[in-house]
């Protein structure tokens, strides 16, 4: 089959031909331009076309594809298992502040318990140490009284004594004798007031 083209060089149509071997050349033997427009290869470009296009299909579909869906797969599921995870992690970090803060508020209550019965015991242990002290303070003061009374008895005996005493003496001065019993009577009347 031939046809005619142009010849950019000479401005002249030349027919093409066709070799035996399949291949399309000008009439000055030369390969034309684009060999994969030539009407006659046609039929044998899209059949190549095609096996090539069913290859990749085929290598896609059974291939390649299987092992994205695979990996896209096994990725799913580990981003589902770790989601799932960090709930259950979750859970158990909300159930651990409550048990912290149950603790903590148990703490905080014995601790108060703890400090009023120390109040308690250190009040009862004063109650008691003050107790001991007035028991103490009084029985001194008893001692003390019981002392003084004894000095002012004494004082007082002390002060007849020299009250009877003296006033011999100033009636032995004044120049007469008096009777014992007569200054004792007389001492004892000014004591008594």
């Amino acid at each position: 089959m031939a046809t005619q083209t142009v010849d950019a060089t000479a401005g002249h149509v030349s027919p093409i031909a066709l070799e035996e071997s399949g291949r399309c050349i000008d009439s000055h033997g030369g390969a034309i331009g684009l060999p994969q427009l030539c009407p006659e290869w046609m039929a044998n470009q899209i059949f190549w076309l095609i096996v090539a296009l069913v290859v990749i299909f085929y290598v896609l579909s059974r291939i390649a594809l299987p092992r994205i869906a695979a990996i896209l797969a096994e990725r799913q599921g580990t981003i589902t298992n770790d989601l799932a995870a960090a709930e259950d992690l979750k859970v158990k970090a909300r159930k651990a502040e409550a048990a912290y803060d149950k603790a903590l508020a148990d703490a905080r209550r014995d601790a108060q318990a703890i400090v009023a019965q120390t109040k308690l015991d250190i009040k009862a242990d004063l109650d008691e140490a003050m107790a001991h002290a007035d028991a103490e303070i009084a029985a001194k003061a008893a001692e003390g009284e019981k002392a003084i009374g004894e000095i002012r008895a004494g004082a007082l005996d002390a002060v007849k004594d020299v009250a009877k005493d003296a006033a011999r003496e100033i009636v032995a001065a004044m120049g007469s004798h008096a009777e014992p019993a007569t200054v004792d009577a007389a001492v004892a009347s000014q004591m008594k007031g």
